[in-house]
C-alpha cells in the first residue's frame, strides 16, 4: 500500500488548461456599467416635429379685456364684448443636437462578428450613451433644461433641510393641476423614505411604465441620476445637497412636454439617426449618430422644485 497521501499524488488525466483550449467559453454582449433606465424618457409626453422649431403660444393673462354675462333674463343687459390678448413675442424652442461617430475596422467586423456582431454593438453601446446625454440634457441644459427653467415663483425651500413630506406636500400646492410625477436622485428618495419611516408614515408603491416606484399623495417618485448630487451623479460623501422636481406632463393638460423631430432618415428610435458615412482606404467603416431634442414648459404651474434638499441625514430608530 502505498504511504503517498492522496492529495499530493499526481493526476494521470487531462489538464485544465488544455482541456479549455476545446471548450466554447459563453458570453455576454458588452456591459456598459454607467447605463441606467432612463425613467424621464419613459413617462415624459413627447412631441414630434415637422421642422425642428416648437413655439409655444401664450395668452396675456391679468389684463385681458374680455367680461362675460351671467344673468337669467339676457334681455335686460347688454352682452359684453372683447378679445383674447396673444404674447406677441412667444418662446420658440429649436432642437438640439447631440451627435457622435463610431469607426468600425471592417477586418475585425468581418472576422470578429459570432456570436455578437461588433458592428451591432458598437452602434448599440453609442446609441445608449446618446440617450443618457439626452435624460441629462433635459434636466440640466442651459436653454431648455427643467431645473433651468422652473418659474422664480415655483422655487420651494426645504423646512428642515432634509426631504420632509410637508415639503413634497409644498411643491404640489405649487403644481396642484394634475401632477404627473415627482424627479429625483435616488439618495433623495432614500432620505425621503427615511424621514417617512422616522414619521410612522410609509409610503404606497405604485407602478408606472413597466417599473415600480414608491408614491406620495399617489403621485410616484422618479428616480434619475441626473439630478446631481452637489454636482455629480455618484458621489463619495453620505452628505450632499441636490433638488427634487415635481412635474406635470401632457400638451393638453399644459404641462412639460419633450420634443424630438419626426421622420428621419435612417430613423432607429423617437428622434434618432444612424447613417453610414462610406467605408476610407484603410477599410474603417464609419457610422453618424444623431439624437435630436428639447424640452418645453408649456405654463408656469406645470413644474416646481424643491431647492438644496440635505440627502444626508440617517436614525436610529430604536431610539425613536
Amino acid at each position: 500500500m502505498s504511504d503517498t497521501p492522496i492529495t499530493n499524488r499526481p493526476i494521470n488525466a487531462l489538464g485544465r488548461e488544455a482541456a479549455y483550449q476545446l471548450a466554447n467559453v459563453t458570453k455576454t454582449a458588452p456591459q456598459f456599467a454607467a447605463l441606467t433606465p432612463r425613467w424621464l424618457t419613459r413617462v415624459l409626453e413627447f412631441k414630434g416635429l415637422e421642422a425642428g422649431i416648437y413655439r409655444v403660444n401664450k395668452v396675456v393673462e391679468g389684463d385681458t379685456p374680455l367680461d362675460v354675462l351671467c344673468s337669467q333674463d339676457p334681455k335686460k343687459a347688454v352682452i359684453p364684448q372683447g378679445y383674447i390678448e396673444y404674447s406677441t413675442e412667444p418662446r420658440e424652442y429649436e432642437l438640439n443636437s447631440i451627435s457622435t461617430i463610431i469607426n468600425v475596422d471592417t477586418k475585425v467586423s468581418d472576422l470578429y462578428s459570432y456570436p455578437y456582431d461588433q458592428i451591432g454593438e458598437q452602434i448599440g453601446l453609442a446609441v445608449e450613451s446618446l440617450k443618457e446625454r439626452q435624460e441629462s440634457q433635459l434636466i440640466n441644459s442651459d436653454d431648455y433644461g427643467l431645473l433651468k427653467n422652473v418659474a422664480d415663483s415655483q422655487h420651494v425651500q426645504p423646512r428642515q433641510g432634509r426631504p420632509i413630506p410637508d415639503d413634497l406636500d409644498e411643491l404640489i400646492s405649487k403644481v396642484w393641476k394634475e401632477p404627473s410625477f415627482f424627479l429625483a436622485h435616488p439618495r433623495a428618495i432614500a432620505a425621503f423614505e427615511r424621514e417617512c419611516t422616522r414619521r410612522g408614515v410609509p409610503p404606497v408603491t405604485v407602478n408606472v411604465a413597466g417599473g415600480t416606484f414608491i408614491a406620495w399623495r399617489g403621485i410616484p417618485l422618479i428616480a434619475t441620476d441626473k439630478l446631481f448630487v452637489d454636482g455629480q451623479k455618484n458621489p463619495k460623501g453620505k452628505s450632499g445637497k441636490t433638488n427634487i422636481l415635481l412635474v406635470r406632463t401632457g400638451e393638453s393638460k399644459r404641462g412639460v412636454i419633450g420634443l424630438y423631430q419626426a421622420n428621419l432618415p435612417n430613423e432607429q428610435s423617437r428622434g434618432l439617426s444612424v447613417r453610414f458615412r462610406g467605408i476610407d482606404d484603410n477599410g474603417i467603416a464609419s457610422y453618424l449618430l444623431s439624437l435630436y431634442c428639447s424640452a418645453a414648459i408649456l405654463a408656469d404651474d406645470a413644474i416646481a422644485v424643491l431647492e438644496d434638499v440635505e440627502v444626508g441625514e440617517y436614525y436610529d430608530y430604536t431610539k425613536i
